[in-house]
């Protein structure tokens, strides 16, 4: 049965029972995530758009804070030891806030944003609102490049969409969950449930990151295999797995590299378009709620429309066009749907439009751009995968979104509503699109990695070694 299903999917034969748990992994991962999103966004825009700007700007400098603790923390410990610390980190916060907010309602304290909600619940919100804005990219950042350690780039074009299915279900899963739940109460006690099913979630993951570790060790398919058999460097006195390095070399890693620097700002500009696609759908949800519960309805079903988008999209598109294309024209896709999208909204400035392109935008983040992304890592070595994609994932990703929401609210004050922001989307849409063909090519000019199954047994141990960039 693996191996029909390895031929149907385009895998080698062994390489299935990686990518089902790298699937799995994610899956956890994500519906963990959609439990708690929808609660984020009814938390950010529950007192007003204005102090939803303002936690765009808090979430940025918090980044920046989390990705230099995290560099220090990937300085020291190995790779299967700092992914589970990390995401027992989100656990201990989820049931840190869902304590809090459980002592206030039972003080007699309302949701934020009502008239019965107090400075305690106000606080724990917006705290919540930034911490998950910033974990949410730290933990997939962890996932991606957990993929890339274990896959060289031939399997991650092939394997990365299918495991990309098993994130999409995941949330869509708890997206469903979390607008069905909230249609069924307006109790105050409902945020801190949906945290604490969460936190669950991210429980499993770790259990099953584990299991993928172990596995990944012991597989000939995974790059781990050849890393860790092969002859010792000059650098062999470190543990295996251990990165080393200082707080900083992410930061100089960056600034150094021309490649690392173009992913950096193919990052913000993409930042910024979500970002306008965001307060122009958080302006709609507003006007069109009245409670709490009903925000958070409002922001699962858009979640749940983006996933089963991105799902029918990752099933039947996704597995061709990054083969087909090459990674450079299928990131170029993103800025397309974008340019395409305003232009549409500006002569037609309907909720329904707004609702298909948010689905669609999102859709093509999730299913096509971001696999595509993220082989670009796959030619980086450990050392600046770990700590350098943290921070342009991370911190500069939510510096682009201040960027996207300083523009976005000038144009606003501006009176030029949807049709500013359709212009303001062109010139950035084509710097967008030459980005995206100039790291296609760099990573075709980087060492080419062959395929671990064909290289296993007709390549010497140390040109295998140099290929997958260990």
């Amino acid at each position: 049965m693996s191996g029909k299903i390895s031929q149907l999917l385009n895998f080698r034969e062994g390489e299935f029972p990686l990518a089902a748990l790298s699937a799995v992994f994610m899956f956890c991962v994500l519906c963990g995530y959609f439990f708690l999103r929808p609660v984020r966004e009814a938390m950010g825009v529950s007192r007003g758009m204005d102090d939803l700007r303002w936690l765009f700007v808090g979430t940025s400098l918090a980044s920046l804070v989390l990705v230099l603790l995290f560099g220090g923390v990937v300085s020291r410990f190995d790779r299967r030891r700092f992914i589970p610390v990390g995401y027992l980190f989100v656990i201990i916060c989820l049931m840190g806030f869902s304590a809090l907010l459980i002592i206030d309602a039972g003080a007699g304290g309302g949701l934020i944003g009502t008239d019965s909600s107090t400075t305690l619940a106000t606080l724990v919100g917006y705290s919540f609102y930034i911490w998950l804005s910033v974990i949410n990219l730290f933990v997939n950042a962890l996932f991606w490049a957990f993929m890339v350690d274990i896959f060289n780039v031939d399997q991650g074009k092939r394997m990365f969409a299918f495991i990309g299915i098993g994130g999409t279900l995941g949330a869509l899963a708890g997206g469903s969950a979390t607008n069905i739940i909230s249609s069924l109460t307006e109790s105050v006690y409902l945020p801190p449930a949906l945290m604490l099913i969460g936190a669950s979630f991210f429980g499993v993951a770790i259990l099953v990151m584990l299991r993928l570790d172990r596995l990944a060790l012991s597989s000939e398919h995974s790059q781990l295999t050849l890393s860790s058999s092969g002859p010792a460097k000059s650098h062999s006195s470190q543990k295996p797995g251990l990165i080393g390095g200082t707080y900083w070399d992410g930061i100089t890693a960056i600034v150094r590299s021309p490649y690392l620097l173009g992913i950096a700002i193919y990052i913000v500009l993409m930042a910024i378009a979500n970002t306008f696609v965001y307060f122009t759908q958080a302006s709609i949800i507003l006007e069109n709620t009245d409670t709490f519960s009903q925000r958070v309805g409002s922001f699962a079903f858009f979640d749940m429309l983006t996933q089963f988008v991105t799902l029918l999209t990752q099933i039947f598109i996704t597995t061709r066009i990054i083969k087909r294309l090459g990674i450079g024209l299928t990131l170029t896709i993103m800025p397309l749907i974008t340019l395409a999208g305003f232009a549409i909204l500006a002569i037609w400035p309907l909720y329904g439009i707004m609702a298909i392109f948010a689905a669609l935008h999102r859709a093509a983040r999730y299913a096509i751009s971001r696999p595509a992304r993220e082989t670009l890592f796959s030619v980086v070595p450990p050392a600046e995968k770990y700590k350098a994609k943290p921070l342009i994932d991370v911190f500069l990703y939510r510096g682009g979104d201040v960027a996207g929401a300083s523009i976005e609210g000038a144009l606003r004050a501006a009176g030029m509503g949807i049709s500013g922001v359709a212009g303001a989307v062109v010139p950035l849409a084509a710097i967008w699109a030459v980005l995206c063909i100039a790291l296609g090519r760099a990573q075709n000019q980087r060492d080419p990695v062959i395929p671990v199954a064909e290289t296993a047994e007709t390549e010497p141990r140390s040109t295998i070694r140099q290929n997958t960039g260990d």
